[in-house]
Order: structure tokens, then C-alpha cells, then sequence
């Protein structure tokens, strides 16, 4: 135990109803992320509803604290050194409700995971989303980085987003304020985006449940199994693909420690477990993201973006 995750609640000084906020200190986020991968938080914190996120933050920003809002860690590499200040996560704001004066308007909130939203409009018979059966992790995530698949992606669902400032005031968002595009948006790094309003269209349960199962199948017989990952591991550059150029470059199977090229998928760059594998660090898997694209520039010309997000401190 550092002693850093206490001194920041006392200074933090809050004051809510029981149960309203879940707090603990010095948490893995090894156990937050799909990679399984990552130092501790000093402050893990879950508020149960807006209220509470909203008098989180503002303690946040009266004292200086840093602060980082994660989902459900499928996107996301934390560093060895793991975090400092609090890490935000909506996992307890899970509402997904159907509009009571419009049945094509879903109402979620951030923390819900993608499958839950997806199973909901499933059984509203409410097609759109059908993308989210190749998406995993938690809907704020998504809306963030625009998430989605070759069926589609969150713009084309997205009417307005609700955010918190540092403060804890409240902004809300028209879909083209969002700032939309490939694997990104313009909801500012500085704002919790905690709920979300969809206008998806009328679709019969069958036909959203055939397209469904037709991308899960297709992403079942060309990616990974029985590996943690964070799925794609890099942008597609325009007019190409991160892992035909990861695979033209020669670099699947490549290892560094436990992280490796995958060789069903050379756009995963995943951990492989087991009593014969060296321990798995954050570090290797960033040195092999470098050594990656340092080769795919070499071979190519090309830069390739990350779409895993990279927070933390190195272990060193």
C-alpha cells in the first residue's frame, strides 16, 4: 500500500449518502482491463448515479487531483507504474431506458456495456445496432472513440451526448458538436461523457439477431482466441490495412516477453499466458507496438496509428 489512494480521500473530503460512491485504494487495474495488464490506481472510484459523479469531480477539481475516466478496458494499455489520482468508472451507471414519448429513442447511460445496450434494441425489435455484436466494452468507451464495425458505428445512432466538466457542471452535446469520425471524436479528454440519446429505426428481432450472429461468426473465424487483447491494436490507415502491412512487413509471430504478433490476426498485438511464458508487463507489449511500427514505416513508408489508448506511469 503506497498510502497515496488515502491521503487523496481525506483531502478529497467527501460527503455523500451511503452507497452513493464506491471507492478503493491502491486498486490493480490489471483487473479492469482486457489485457489484464497494469499497475494500481491510487483511487478507484465508481459513483452510482450523475449526482455523485458530479460531486466526485468537482472535489477533483478543487483540490488539483488528476483524474481519468475509464470504461470497460477493452480499448485500453495501462503502464506498469499504474495511475495516479483517481480513476473514474461508470460501472454502476448501467440505465438503458426506452423513450416514453418516442419509441424509436433509446436512452443509455455511459457505464452500460455494449451487449446490454445491443440485447435491449434487440428485443424492442429497434435495428442500428447492430454493429455493437462485434464491439465489446462499455458504451461511454465506444461514444469516445466512435466504435464500431464494418456494419457501422456509433454516429449513426447518436443524437446528443451528456457530459460533466471538471467542475461538475453539466454540457450537453448535439450529434455534430460531437465531432465524430474514424475511431475518434471532439468530446474533450477533460469531460466525463456520461449518458447518451440513440434514434435508432424499426427492425424485426429476427433480422437484427441473423446480422448479428453473421458478424459475430466472421469475427470468430478471423481473430484470436483463448488470448487477452485489446483487439485491433492500430488504426487503419486510408485505403489500407494495419494488418496487412503488420503481415507484408514480415512481423507476425514477432515476441517480445509475453507480448506477441498474433499469427491468426497480425493486427493484434496480444498476451499469451501460461507457466511456460515469461510474466507479462505493459512494457513489453509498448516496446513491441514500437518495434511494430517502426518496422511497418520502415517497409512501407507508412506511420500507423494506435487505436489503444496508452495511460499511466512506467514501472521504472
Amino acid at each position: 500500500m503506497s498510502g497515496r489512494g488515502q491521503a487523496l480521500v481525506d483531502a478529497l473530503g467527501l460527503e455523500l449518502p451511503p452507497g452513493a460512491l464506491e471507492l478503493r485504494l491502491d486498486e490493480p487495474m490489471s483487473r479492469h482491463t482486457t489485457l489484464r495488464l497494469g499497475g494500481p490506481a491510487d483511487v478507484w472510484a465508481r459513483p452510482a448515479d450523475p449526482a455523485a459523479l458530479a460531486a466526485l469531480l468537482a472535489a477533483c477539481h478543487r483540490i488539483g487531483a488528476p483524474w481519468l475516466c475509464v470504461g470497460g478496458g477493452s480499448n485500453l494499455l495501462v503502464r506498469d507504474g499504474g495511475i495516479r489520482g483517481v480513476v473514474v468508472n461508470l460501472g454502476r451507471m448501467t440505465d438503458v431506458r426506452r423513450s416514453e414519448v418516442d419509441d424509436l429513442v433509446v436512452e443509455v447511460q455511459s457505464g452500460a456495456t455494449t451487449g446490454k445496450l445491443l440485447l435491449a434494441a434487440t428485443r424492442w425489435e429497434l435495428g442500428g445496432l447492430e454493429f455493437l455484436g462485434g464491439v465489446p466494452g462499455s458504451v461511454g468507451g465506444g461514444l469516445i472513440m466512435n466504435a464500431g464495425t464494418y456494419l457501422g458505428e456509433f454516429t449513426k445512432v447518436v443524437t446528443e451526448v451528456r457530459s460533466l466538466r471538471r467542475d461538475g457542471g453539466l454540457v450537453t452535446r448535439t450529434h455534430a458538436a460531437c465531432g465524430f469520425r474514424y475511431r475518434a471524436s471532439d468530446l474533450p479528454a477533460n469531460e466525463v461523457a456520461f449518458a447518451a440519446t440513440l434514434r435508432l429505426w424499426p427492425r424485426p428481432r429476427a433480422e437484427i439477431e441473423a446480422e448479428v450472429a453473421g458478424l459475430r461468426q466472421r469475427r470468430k473465424e478471423r481473430e484470436p482466441a483463448g488470448v487477452d487483447n485489446n483487439g485491433s491494436t492500430f488504426k487503419n490507415p486510408p485505403g489500407e490495412f494495419a494488418g496487412r502491412l503488420i503481415e507484408a512487413a514480415g512481423l507476425k509471430g514477432l515476441r517480445i516477453g509475453a507480448a506477441v504478433v498474433s499469427p491468426v490476426h497480425a493486427n493484434w498485438l496480444v498476451i499469451e499466458r501460461g507457466a511456460d511464458r515469461p510474466q507479462p508487463r505493459a512494457s513489453d507489449l509498448l516496446a513491441l507496438i514500437d518495434q511494430v511500427r517502426e518496422a511497418v514505416r520502415a517497409a512501407h513508408g507508412v506511420t500507423l496509428e494506435l487505436e489503444v489508448k496508452v495511460v499511466g506511469e512506467s514501472g521504472e
